[in-house]
Order: structure tokens, then sequence, then C-alpha cells
């Protein structure tokens, strides 16, 4: 039977073999699980740094100053993947990363500390990067929104490792060389992975490129029509090169600025600042329960909103969940504020501080942790892609870097009811503003969506194309 006779990848019965896809996710997204542990480990270690760090402001820039490396990170990240490939972007990375975590565990003075997580930060961008751009490329179509979405979870899962351990380790340098771990494993599965079928095609190697796809899809499977689209999309990204002067087309720029806004109110609602300060938070607010067993409590909830919002994006919709999102972060916030302000003129209910975390913690991971993400996949059109979603990133760890460090001067400045009142009043912002301006892009297809902010109209033969990008490229 010759090539042409044979069914195509979507005609056949025969369907892509998904076991090795799971194991490969699950391989990569052991980096997010590594990023999610040095979020995770200032709340718990913090605490106990009193005698290395001299001071709340020492402490202050210990917490924030990974994500100045991280804006560091995203762009090297993008350079990287396509110099030396995904897999060895990833790998570059894990050394990055235990460098980063033997200079804090090791380290004797402040300016070793805050190198070891700049160094992480750089870690911590290029996984963000990297590791999404990769399962985008590797997984089929019929389960790259479910493999995508673990990118999210595998974070929060890390986030709630470091505070698990940190519950039960008294020493920070012992709790950092056990979240240093996951990177060790993290990288003993990337050796093993295939490079990205997409990047060898880049490079003009089609017989690896041939080869990484059969495997990632299993010997049974027929390539032949998805290394074919794989192909004709190449030639065509590289026919159109753009510049950054097509991101000031109108139904361009409209949906850029749009997601730029959103990712700045994702980190002005201060869940940074919560999740780097968690421990601190309940120690100052004296609630009764040990402060690791709040973190904890709050870092389950994490990982189970974030485990359900998958599959809700495509049922609820975008615009609902981000609404509700903010609204119900800027109440959290106003609670926590008046429990702060009760505390300090007297009696304050010891239950609301939990409760107000927990709440907070489960509204973002429903809406405003996943969704920022997903518009940026839906709203930039794939020409221009790259340079918009870098320029997205840059935004979120800048914003998210600035809220970090600004956080313990506002409680100084605001008290601590007043920081959280703050933080309140801008997810009050960001309501009004999803209500009002962002668009809803569930069930639309790229064209639809870039017509709606201006761009050419949607054309009967274009549409079932751009939908069928839209439900494999999106997560």
């Amino acid at each position: 039977m010759s090539v042409t006779e044979m069914p195509t990848a979507n005609a056949g019965s025969v369907k892509p073999a998904r076991l090795i896809q799971y194991f490969t996710a699950l391989s990569v997204t052991m980096g997010a699980l590594s990023f999610g542990t040095s979020i995770g480990f200032t709340s718990p270690a913090g605490p106990m740094m009193n005698e290395t760090l001299s001071g709340e402001e020492e402490m202050m820039w210990f917490n924030s100053i990974i994500n100045m490396g991280a804006m560091a990170g995203g762009p090297m990240g993008g350079l990287l993947i396509n110099v030396v490939g995904r897999k060895g972007s990833m790998l570059g990375s894990v050394v990055l990363s235990l460098s980063a975590w033997l200079l804090i565990i090791f380290g004797r003075n402040f300016a070793s500390l805050l190198s070891g997580r700049i160094i992480g930060g750089l870690f911590m961008g290029m996984t963000s990067l990297v590791v999404p751009t990769y399962i985008g490329e590797m997984a089929s179509a019929d389960i790259r929104g479910a493999l995508g979405s673990g990118f999210q979870l595998m974070v929060v899962i890390g986030i709630l490792y470091a505070y698990l351990f940190g519950a039960v380790i008294n020493n920070w340098r012992v709790l950092a060389v056990v979240c240093a771990i996951p990177v060790a494993i993290y990288g003993v599965l990337a050796f093993f992975v295939k490079e990205s079928p997409t990047y060898l095609l880049s490079k003009g190697k089609e017989k690896e490129a041939r080869e990484a796809l059969q495997a990632l899809r299993g010997k049974e499977y027929n390539i032949e029509s998805e290394f074919k689209m794989l192909r004709e999309t190449q030639e065509a990204l590289t026919r159109n090169q753009v510049t950054w002067r097509d991101l000031m087309q109108p139904h361009i720029l409209k949906p850029v600025i749009i997601c730029l806004v959103v990712m700045v109110f994702q980190q002005s609602s201060g869940v940074n600042a919560v999740l780097f300060n968690l421990g601190t938070i309940f120690k100052e607010a004296g609630v009764g329960l040990p402060e690791n067993i709040s973190a904890i409590v709050v870092g389950t909830v994490q990982v189970v909103a974030t485990g359900i919002a998958a599959p809700l994006l495509d049922r609820a919709g975008r615009k609902i969940l981000l609404t509700g999102s903010a609204a119900v972060m800027a109440i959290s916030h106003f609670a926590l504020g008046v429990f702060f302000y009760l505390k300090e003129e007297g009696e304050a209910p010891g239950w609301l501080p939990l409760t107000s975390l927990m709440v907070f913690i489960a509204a973002f991971s429903l809406g405003y942790g996943p969704i920022p993400w997903v518009l940026m996949g839906e709203c930039f059109s794939l020409e221009v892609r790259a340079p918009a979603s870098g320029l997205a990133t840059l935004t979120n760890w800048s914003v998210s870097f600035i809220v970090t460090l600004a956080y313990d001067p506002m409680k100084v400045a605001m008290h601590e009811y007043g920081a959280f009142w703050f933080f309140g009043g801008v997810c009050t912002v960001s309501t009004l503003f999803c209500i009002f301006v962002v668009p809803e892009t569930k069930g639309k297809t790229v064209q639809e969506i870039s017509a709606y902010f201006g761009g050419p109209a949607v054309t009967q033969s274009q549409e079932k194309p751009a939908n069928e990008e839209r439900r494999t490229e999106v997560v």
C-alpha cells in the first residue's frame, strides 16, 4: 500500500497512543512542580530565617527577588528554545535550579542567598515558557487540553509540597535540600524525553522530526496527515515573518492591551504576596492553629480548585469565571482587612483569616489563575503570538516583583488591614474591567475573535480550519 492509500490520522481507526504522552507530560511538568517549590519555600522558611536574615527588609528582598530573575528567564527561555531546542532548554534550566538551591543550602551571607533566589527565578521564567510550549507541540489534539492544564496543577502541588515538608522540618537549609529533590528528578526524566517534532522541523531535521512524532504517537498510528500539517505550518511561519510594528494594528493591539491589563490585575490581586508570606500572615493573625498547618489547608484548597478549573473553562466560559473570581477575591481581601482592623482594636473572630484565605485562593485558582494564560492563547493571532506572549509574560513577572517587594512597606505605611483593603480595591476595579471590557471567547474560532476586534472578516472556508486550530492549540 502506498503512502497516499494509507488511512489518514483523522480517518483511521487507530488512535494516538496516550500512555507515552502522559508519561512525557508528567516528566516535563516535574519542572512545574519544582517551580512551585520555589514559590512555596519562603512561607515555611521565612520564620526560620530570622537569625540568618537581619530584619524585614532583607526578608522582603529574599521573597521578591525571585520575580526579577523570572523576568529575565522568560525572554532567555524564548531565545534558547530556538537555539538549543525545547529539551536542551529544559536540561539547561535544571542546572540553573540546582545551582540556585546549592547557593541557598550552603549560603552563609545575604548576597549568596539573594543570588540563589535570582538564579532560581531564571529557572522559573524559563520553565513557565519552555514546558507549556513543549507540551503544546508534542501532545495530540485529543488530549492536548488535558495535558496542558497539568502545568498549573503541578505548580500548586509543588507549593503544597513545600508547605507539607515545612510543617515537619524545623531547619530551612534541610527544607531547601528537600525542595531541590524534584528538580533532580525533573532533570533525569527530561533527559529521556523526545525532542519536539516542531523544533526539529524548524531546523530542517525532517527524518528526526518524523521519528520523534512516531515515537510520541505509537508504532501503530499513521502520522502522515499530522506530519504534513506540521510541515505546512512551519513553512507558513517561515514565509510570514513579523515585527513589533505588526502589534500596532488595531485588531491586534486591542486584544494585546486587554491581555496585558488582565495580567496586571492577576498579579495586583496580591496572590504572590500572599503565597510567599502565608506562614507570616497566619503568625501575625494569631488564629490559634499553627501557621504551617493553616498554610497546608490553604495549599490543599489551591490544588483541589486548580484540578477542577480545567473542565469549567469550556462549560461556564472565560468571562463569567474571570468576573466571579475577581469579585470573590475582593470580598476575601476586604474580610481579611476587617479581621486585622478588629485585631488592632481589640477582639477579632479567629476563624476569619483562614476562611478568607481559603476562599481567596479557591477563587483565584478557578479564574484569575489560569484564564489570563488561556486568553493569551486565544486572543493573539498566530503570526504575532510569540512576541505578544513574550510581552505578556514579561509584564506578569514584572508586576509580581513590584507587588511582592512592596507588600512589607505597604503594611508599614497602611497597616496590615490597609494593605489587604488595597488589594480588595484592585480586585473590585478588576471585576468592573472584566464585566465591561473583557470579551467572551468560549467556543469562538481564532478568526471570529479577530473579527470581534476589527480584524479580517470570517469566511466559510476559513471557519472550520480555524476552529480546528483553536481546539488543538488553546488550553
